[in-house]
């Protein structure tokens, strides 16, 4: 069977101090597999870029990592997927990463994740790319961000279109349903 899409999870290169990323994140990987969609990553074997890489292949997923040489020359990256890309700098691994998407989701994650969240949001405010943006809000992970997001719109610094257009998702099943290509 043929891939309906492919999703970019933006996440972070640890697991984070609560089981339930873990948890929430690998139900995610275990759904993306079940709905046959696959998923592209920055092609680590750690953290939750880890996790939902073997949740995904677990349960029969495609997995496309794409990882820099110099990230790959520290051997951190993972090397059962279904393909692994390598590039030359980190702006080639992100712009393969969103070249081989249908959407993002960015699950909790540190300073990489949130340049990956504002970077694709951005890109569908300048109309570079017209994909859904996702933010799993794992365990309230996000609050603050969101908080600030909205603060801004009320400064006037992002409109009510652009602040629309960056969906929130509590839970797994909502990050799928806000994919406009799921379809249970």
């Amino acid at each position: 069977m043929s891939l309906k899409k492919r999703v970019c999870i933006y996440c972070g290169s640890k697991t984070g101090n609560n089981g339930s990323f873990t948890t929430k994140t690998k139900k995610l990987g275990h759904m993306l597999a079940a709905n046959n969609i696959g998923l592209v990553y920055g092609g680590g074997s750690v953290g939750l870029m880890n996790e939902i890489a073997n949740a995904t292949l677990n349960r029969g997923g495609q997995v496309h990592g794409v990882i820099p040489q110099h990230l790959y020359d520290m051997e951190v990256a993972h090397e059962q997927l279904t393909a692994l890309h390598i590039t030359d700098t980190m702006h080639e691994r992100k712009a393969m990463m969103a070249e081989l998407s249908d959407a993002f989701i960015a699950l909790p994650g540190g300073f990489g994740t949130f340049e990956e969240l504002m970077e694709a949001i951005t890109w569908k405010q300048l109309g570079i790319q017209h994909k859904t943006v996702i933010l799993f809000n794992i365990e309230g992970y996000y609050d603050k961000l969101i908080n600030f997001i909205d603060h801004s719109v009320d400064n006037g610094f992002i409109t009510e279109q652009n602040r629309a257009s960056l969906k929130i998702a509590e839970n797994v099943d909502q990050c799928l349903s806000h994919l406009p290509f799921f379809n249970p």
